[in-house]
């Protein structure tokens, strides 16, 4: 298949320059990669920039309220299971109003893909500070500064017992495609937090990661089975060190150093891929990019409808019509 073909007629309003653009590229890539077709394919949104993307695939689509975007796709995916459904959402729609919802759905494994877009600001609503927003951040609701601690969203998504979980970055294309395939062919929820700029509102918010120059020595891109190596020169990479308190600190060293890690998305223990997760905090690392975790487990979609048909097998009804008959009756 074609991207072409997973794009709608509408003109696309995100301003120029705003890194939705990129993601929205990257999303009609991945779907034509995947191959499922248009008509088995839905996008589901809430409320917020992200979230005007069904408008903008040819596919089927639902805009709905601000933050119960993830409620309506956990109910197109458990009552049509054949389909591949897609939750658009942002850092305020998701994070915020939405973060019940965002939570049981990657507590229950919904088989989800989740695209998060973090541009750390109110866009639609003109540049209120988030969920994700700095502290000390200065907007229009914190003219002083914001004293509140922002959430790191690969920490809710694990603390939900996450089953996928990947970051990519707005102008990084091949990662963001690659990251989305992955996400799609994964049995449960899949979390993909992607970082875009908000350039009215909050420009340059991932500009330390952004720049070409920087990127190749604050980033690190993760690959399942390969050394975790990274660097302009790839002369880095990544180890743990064990001769500090109880926990091992994850370091970085010479990348012909033994002792550099093997990325293995697959392990159940979350314990290394939180560690991975939260990096970038601090200068001393950098921030991991690609998918962090991909852990193979039964999805609740999955797990609801062959629980229905074991029961209807064993029943004497087949359908609702066929119970009803079954009840006392009487008329008039």
């Amino acid at each position: 298949m074609e991207a072409n073909q997973f794009k709608s007629d509408q003109f696309v309003k995100f301003c120029p320059g705003c890194g939705d653009h990129a993601i929205c590229m990257a999303l009609q890539k991945a779907m034509a990669q995947v191959g499922v077709p248009t008509h088995q394919t839905v996008v589901i949104s809430g409320i917020g920039c992200s979230s005007r993307m069904p408008h903008y695939l040819n596919t089927y689509g639902f805009n709905t309220i601000h933050g119960r975007g993830g409620a309506i796709a956990t109910g197109v995916k458990t009552s049509h299971p054949e389909l591949s459904v897609w939750q658009m959402t942002g850092d305020g729609d998701c994070l915020a109003i939405g973060g019940n919802h965002f939570i049981h759905e990657i507590r229950r494994n919904v088989n989800l893909n989740i695209c998060l877009f973090n541009n750390r600001i109110y866009g639609l609503t003109k540049g209120q500070y988030s969920p994700t927003s700095p502290k000390g951040f200065v907007s229009k609701s914190s003219p002083f500064g914001t004293v509140e601690r922002p959430f790191i969203p690969a920490e809710l998504v694990l603390g939900a017992r996450g089953t996928f979980f990947a970051r990519t970055l707005d102008v990084d294309m091949p990662t963001t495609v690659d990251c989305m395939v992955q996400a799609a062919q994964h049995e449960g929820a899949s979390v993909i937090e992607c970082l875009v700029n908000c350039i009215i509102f909050n420009n340059g918010t991932h500009s330390w990661i952004a720049d070409r120059e920087e990127r190749a020595e604050r980033s690190i891109v993760l690959r399942h089975g390969e050394k975790m190596i990274f660097g302009k020169n790839n002369d880095k990479g990544l180890a743990l060190d064990y001769s500090h308190e109880l926990i091992p600190q994850l370091i970085v060293v010479s990348a012909d150093d033994e002792r550099v890690l093997t990325h293995d998305a697959t392990m159940p223990d979350p314990t290394l891929h939180r560690m991975l997760s939260i990096m970038g905090q601090e200068e001393a690392l950098p921030i991991a990019l690609g998918v962090i975790r991909r852990v193979p487990t039964e999805s609740y979609d999955a797990a609801v409808n062959a629980q229905i048909n074991e029961v209807r097998a064993k029943s004497k009804a087949q359908t609702f019509d066929e119970l009803t008959h079954t009840l006392e009756q009487w008329s008039l």
